[in-house]
């Protein structure tokens, strides 16, 4: 088994996590400090990494490690280095950003969505480089904004810089289950536009409101119906059709029929259920709710991010449960990802096959106190070198 540096990691994991790169400009805060403490690693290490801003002061870290034994595949570990914000900080025991070990854990937000993911990734490689030659190549990658738009993602595909990649991993804490298949996050905006005029006369105005709350009762008969079209999923459970906004009108006039409305839905999708039906089926309902007061509706993708499902035995999920077996001693554990990761757009819109696994707590992301356990960063590490000198087809 490939020797790591444990202490190293967990220490390079404080230091992640000390840094706030939350995207906040309000508090001039990004991912740019964490980048470069990324960078500078990396540069420690003798490798060249390449920068790249998918927007100002937000970048993406990618280094290149050949291998130095010949022809081989090219494998991906991927990883984030943007974390959500800290919110109340009287919801917290410890400082969001201190990464205090304690009681075993080390704590702070980012702890385990994902800095412990980024620094396992790291010195995972910086092991496999130091323990001999070989095949091919890994590109180790710190991207910017999965917690937002995945920019640093859909940046790095139309960069061409995945172009060449077989397979890849992303550091996403998910509790040691292997996860290669996700659920599609599909986000639209409708739009109701009717005439406004005063509430004591509605007969001459026409009422977005009214379209707006049509639509919401159709959307749960919706749900209803994808759902028993497509049953849960065995790692990702149900389809979910979930409004989230509503706006329209204002306070200071509750006398006025406004002009416009808009509704907010986030679709939680399955494999087999195509984006484009969905939203053609929502224009559908968005029209008929408006139809009846003369109200027009206009239905916009925000995010369209399909499902992944990548078979458990393509190479480099395979590598990964038997990395998983061989340093744990346990066979694998297979789930899903209840959201998106940067995975999703690797694989739609890069063609890399992906799969998710990393240190922390599958659902511990974005609450106060987030932690993960220490000997779960040492442990992952052990298993990413593993799983790359498997998938990479280097000897011991």
């Amino acid at each position: 088994m490939t020797e790591i540096d444990a202490d190293g990691v967990v220490e390079f994991t404080q230091e992640l996590v000390r840094i706030p790169s939350t995207n906040d400009p309000a508090k001039g805060r990004n991912e740019l400090p964490a980048a470069e403490l990324v960078a500078a690693r990396m540069r420690s290490w003798g490798w060249e990494p390449q920068i790249s801003f998918a927007a100002p002061g937000r970048p993406n870290v990618v280094a290149v490690v050949e291998g130095g034994g010949g022809d081989g595949p090219t494998l991906m570990f991927e990883g984030h280095t943007d974390v959500v914000t800290e919110g109340d900080l009287s919801t917290w025991t410890v400082d969001p950003f201190g990464g205090e070990i304690r009681d075993g854990k080390l704590w702070g937000r980012g702890s385990a969505d994902m800095k412990s993911g980024v620094a396992a990734m790291l010195y995972a490689v910086r092991a496999l480089q130091l323990a001999g030659p070989f095949p091919g190549r890994i590109k180790v990658c710190a991207l910017a904004d999965e917690e937002g738009l995945m920019i640093g993602a859909h940046h790095f595909v139309s960069s061409g810089l995945g172009a060449d990649v077989d397979g890849a991993i992303v550091a996403e804490p998910e509790a040691g289950e292997i996860c290669a298949v996700a659920k599609g996050a599909l986000r639209l905006r409708v739009d109701f536009a009717g005439r406004m005029s005063h509430g004591a006369m509605p007969q001459h105005g026409r009422n977005p409101v009214q379209a707006a709350g049509a639509l919401l009762v159709a959307l749960r008969a919706y749900q209803d119906e994808l759902q028993a079209l497509h049953p849960a999923h065995e790692h990702l459970g149900e389809v979910y059709v979930t409004p989230t906004v509503v706006q329209a009108g204002a306070e200071e006039q509750v006398n006025v029929i406004p002009a416009t409305a808009s509704v907010y839905i986030d679709v939680r999708t399955v494999p087999g259920l195509a984006h484009k039906s969905v939203a053609d089926h929502v224009d559908g309902l968005a029209t008929a709710a408006g139809a009846p007061d003369g109200v027009t509706a206009r239905v916009e993708i925000l995010v369209d991010r399909p499902p992944v499902d990548v078979p458990v035995d393509h190479p480099v999920v395979a590598a990964l449960a038997a990395a998983h077996t061989a340093v744990t001693g346990e066979q694998p554990v297979y789930g899903g990802v209840p959201g998106s990761t940067d995975g999703t757009v690797l694989t739609h819109w890069g063609g890399i096959p992906s799969v998710v696994y990393g240190p922390g707590g599958k659902w511990i992301a974005h609450q106060s106190d987030e932690y993960v356990e220490v000997d779960e960063i040492v442990r992952c590490t052990r298993v990413f070198a593993e799983a790359a000198r498997v998938f990479l087809g280097g000897s011991s």
